[in-house]
């Protein structure tokens, strides 16, 4: 089975989605390119429709169906933002949607998903466990349309990286969100495709880095889902993985993880400094540029993939309080 998701399906998806979500802004961070000697800029993809870059590859795989698909239809498994794009993109082609999660998921995204008009079942506390419920659905004859390792979601995904290279041509590094792989997989196949020097590093927290623990072994692995401010970045990414572990192998550079205590200033960081209200997954970037865990970044992009924060525990963060991820759950 070939596992590659190609240029051309890049250019195809774009086509495909154009009209359907917004081409969203890279912006300079002068605080940023100062402190770490680079030219740092901002791919504010948390200004998109449903608030993360996850509408792109929901748009391009609800598009994709064909009408008898689309009468069964789609169910998916979501930390929050897929299923949030999931559903705003079933409900403007006029398909049924349910979204799967588990009790991890915080509150505010569940109810932002039912605001899109989706059913949304809670099962359990991983995303395994709520993969389950999705199995039942597809055997009763639902159509499943995965968060990340899925050709069509990953083509959606990677229409970001034709932007960011248009917006800034001279890019040298880019800084991915690393969950499932559906996001850096498409970054990194248009970045290598257009220039294989741009270096591509993915970024992930400590606390439950599936991706990152299932390249170090070689293979994908079982990693226990764990409580984290970045928990749009949770659950496993499959063990029979298809499509989003082979890319993230032969085409990103590096993987970086980044702490807590890192995301939490990074959250601060983007609404002091930058003026972005952002969620943990998207900060992970900044994390690791505040930290110094990126050598080198000169012209380089940050990936900011999402906004869908609780606003109260926002709050806390951006005054300073310490916050116990453990009591958000």
């Amino acid at each position: 089975m070939n596992s590659e998701v190609t240029f051309q399906d890049s250019f195809a998806a774009r086509a495909r989605i154009t009209g359907a979500i917004r081409v969203t802004p890279t912006v300079p961070s002068d605080w940023l390119s100062q402190a770490s000697g680079g030219d740092i800029r901002l791919k504010l993809e948390q200004h998109q429709i449903t608030g993360s870059f996850k509408l792109r590859g929901a748009t391009n795989a609800i598009l994709s169906l064909s009408d008898a698909q689309r009468a069964k239809g789609v169910v998916g498994v979501s930390t929050g933002n897929h299923g949030r794009g999931l559903a705003y993109a079933a409900a403007n082609a006029g398909v049924r949607c349910i979204i799967c999660m588990s009790e991890l998921v915080p509150q505010n995204k569940v109810e932002g998903i039912r605001a899109q008009g989706a059913e949304v079942r809670i099962v359990g506390r991983s995303q395994d466990d709520a993969q389950t419920e999705v199995d039942k659905l597809v055997a009763e004859g639902m159509v499943m349309l995965p968060p990340f390792d899925h050709r069509d979601i990953i083509a959606g995904q990677s229409t970001v990286a034709l932007e960011m290279l248009e917006q800034f041509p001279e890019l040298e590094t880019v800084l991915v969100p690393l969950s499932g792989g559906g996001l850096i997989s498409g970054v990194a196949m248009v970045m290598k495709a257009v220039n294989p020097s741009i270096r591509v590093i993915g970024v992930s927290m400590e606390r439950g880095a599936a991706m990152y623990e299932s390249q170090q072994a070689g293979k994908p692995v079982m990693v226990p889902e764990l409580a984290t401010l970045a928990d749009s970045l949770g659950g496993g990414i499959g063990l029979d993985n298809q499509h989003t572990f082979a890319m993230t192998r032969d085409h990103v550079d590096e993987l970086v993880l980044v702490s807590e205590g890192e995301i939490a200033a990074a959250i601060r960081h983007a609404y002091w400094q930058e003026r972005q209200i952002i969620e943990g997954s998207g900060s992970v970037g900044i994390a690791a540029l505040l930290a110094g865990k990126i050598k080198d970044p000169r012209r380089c992009v940050a990936l900011i993939s999402g906004q869908n924060i609780d606003m109260a525990l926002h709050h806390r963060i951006i005054s300073g309080e310490d916050v116990d991820v453990m009591e958000e759950t």
